[in-house]
């Protein structure tokens, strides 16, 4: 295949970081071209594309839903210059240069100097159909992103890590009560985080419990749970107006798997301080590589560093 047929840049993903990294990598005069489809289950424009409401994006004083953020984020990374592609990428090769990417049904090859990654994490959830009903209309993965919405109010969260912890005392700052449900006797947390909890006086702990039911999706809100005991299975209802999960996320990294140094825990792991992987020319940004703040403007941000360091990269290689 001729030099003519190989992009400076390619990003596989399209949340903020992804469209970030298309609105830098296009004013460079990068051409970049983005695969917006579908990965691993995840669907165009990222989590924001279930969230209702968002208050916490700078630039928007009276709130924005997911969706309407992620296509002005879509309209302007097009807008520069950006082209986008609704295709799935089925797999890559970053074992020499040009990279390979195929994408669609039938299988396209496209060869690319630079790869910025930014296919996002998906938020675990208990997969039962009323929770999944309720999701954005009370049911959220995010306390930071969604706690201020029930100020004042009584709310659950699930989860016995670190996370689940951070996020009890983080909307206890908030809410009226949060009650902390946990399906064994005792937490996985770190002891000082456990503690914390613990002790806080607006936090109650609802030992070997599991949501069987949230309610009411006939209402279109949340107006409670029924808990059910993970021992003998009996039920009582908790009267709560959010449920915060907080169970885990999942990186969107099957497809780099063998060809990229991963954490431990999936994560693609980027130097300290940018957004250069394990291969050279190869970038990450946004929720795959951050499993610490996972928020659309520390997403945004780190595809802002993609693209400079794509720039910069293909400067210093003499193909820009």
């Amino acid at each position: 295949m001729s030099s003519s047929n190989v992009r400076k840049v390619i990003i596989i993903g399209s949340g903020p970081a992804g469209h970030t990294a298309g609105i830098y990598a296009a004013r460079a005069n990068l051409k970049p071209l983005m695969f917006e489809g579908v990965v691993r289950g995840g669907i165009p424009g990222g989590q924001l594309m279930i969230t209702n409401d968002v208050e916490n994006y700078p630039g928007f004083p009276a709130k924005v839903t997911g969706p309407e953020l992620m296509a002005s984020f879509r309209e302007q990374s097009a807008h520069q210059g950006c082209e986008i592609l609704s295709e799935d990428v089925n797999r890559v090769d970053f074992s020499s240069r040009p990279f390979k990417v195929w994408a669609g049904d039938p299988e396209v090859e496209y060869l690319a100097e630079t790869v910025i990654i930014a296919t996002g994490a998906q938020a675990k959830w208990l997969e039962i159909p009323t929770e999944q009903a309720l999701k954005g209309r009370g049911v959220s993965a995010c306390a930071v992103c969604d706690g201020a919405f029930f100020r004042g109010q009584e709310v659950c969260i699930v989860g016995g890590g670190d996370t689940a912890m951070e996020e009890a005392m983080y909307l206890s700052g908030l809410c009226a009560k949060v009650t902390v449900i946990h399906r064994r006797g005792e937490f996985r947390a770190s002891k000082a985080m456990q503690t914390r909890v613990l002790e806080n006086p607006k936090i109650e702990v609802a030992w070997w419990s599991e949501i069987a039911e949230v309610h009411d999706p006939a209402k279109g809100e949340v107006t409670g749970v029924t808990l059910r005991d993970t021992r003998n299975g009996e039920t009582r209802p908790l009267a709560v107006t959010g449920v915060f999960v907080a169970i885990g996320h999942t990186p969107n990294t099957d497809l780099f798997a063998g060809q990229l140094a991963l954490h431990d825990n999936g994560y693609i792991k980027a130097e300290p301080g940018s957004s250069r992987t394990s291969v050279p020319g190869v970038f990450a940004a946004g929720d795959v590589q951050d499993f610490v703040y996972r928020q659309a403007v520390t997403a945004a941000g780190s595809g802002c560093m993609a693209a400079l360091d794509a720039e910069r990269w293909l400067a210093a290689h003499g193909t820009h």
